[in-house]
């Protein structure tokens, strides 16, 4: 029996939609037939993206929001529903690398920054897809979570980071239970390497005498011998999204060709 992943009639949001995986997600479900609201920290990013599905025949919106704005993802999930007429599927997807470095040098600032943009941004963006998922009878929410900070631990000055993540899949996790009675799945994707423009917002800062020098195998990650393509990450987005995963919530899925099973 055929898998369906059909969105047909389905609206889904979806955050750093403007580029990585969040671009190739909206790609996936704009091609299983769902209108999507791209929103995006860079509108400009957003407007590309979603011009480009609505020219291949696809209803999409562009959204300007900073997912640490509590005000400003409140404005894109009513602006979601109030123009593309409801809302059954969040992918909670932006984030950022934000600062590498040791803890005893990590600032505040930079702590806060990544903290507040990978948890606390989809917190709010959970938050207030809520009481639309539920009018709407049930949905689909997938988080962008990672294997650092739940099965990968060895990058060097990626605390702030790891933390945020590891966060991720126990918000992941309590919101799956909480919203079940409501008929709406949670789930969390826990990419490893993927070829994305993320290393752009990635800064370092004497790494040095916190790194442990480990060799790989030529071959690595393990399954492919190459990182993901962003699409590689997005069909599981639209499998998690449709009816074709209706019995799994509270789930991790590790895309990450074996590298966390050798390197942890």
């Amino acid at each position: 029996m055929a898998i369906e992943t059909s969105l047909q009639g389905q609206v889904a949001l979806v955050t750093g939609g403007g580029s990585g995986i969040g671009e190739a997600a909206c790609e996936a479900l704009a091609g299983a037939s769902a209108a999507v609201a791209v929103v995006d920290l860079n509108l400009a990013s957003a407007q590309t993206v979603a011009g480009r599905l609505e020219a291949a025949g696809c209803r999409a919106l562009a959204l300007e929001a900073d997912v640490r704005s509590e005000d400003a993802v409140a404005k894109a999930v009513a602006a979601t529903v109030d123009r593309l007429g409801g809302l059954n599927l969040v992918f909670a997807n932006a984030g950022i690398n934000g600062m590498q470095t040791p803890i005893q040098e990590m600032t505040l600032a930079e702590w806060s920054a990544t903290i507040e943009t990978n948890l606390t941004g989809t917190f709010l963006t959970v938050k207030h897809a809520i009481p639309h998922l539920r009018q709407a009878g049930g949905g689909s929410i997938v988080i962008t979570s990672s294997i650092n900070g739940s099965r990968l631990f060895s990058s060097p000055g990626y605390a702030a980071y790891s933390t945020s993540k590891a966060g991720q899949v126990a918000f992941a996790k309590m919101a799956a239970i909480e919203l079940a009675r409501w008929n709406i799945r949670v789930n969390a994707i826990l990419p490893g390497s993927v070829r994305t423009n993320l290393g752009e917002r990635t800064f370092r800062r004497n790494l040095e005498e916190v790194a442990w020098k480990v060799g790989m195998p030529e071959r690595w990650p393990p399954l492919t011998g190459d990182a993901a393509d962003a699409a590689d990450v997005g069909s599981i987005v639209l499998f998690l999204a449709s009816d074709a995963s209706h019995h799994i919530t509270g789930a991790e899925i590790v895309i990450d060709g074996g590298q966390s099973l050798l390197q942890g």
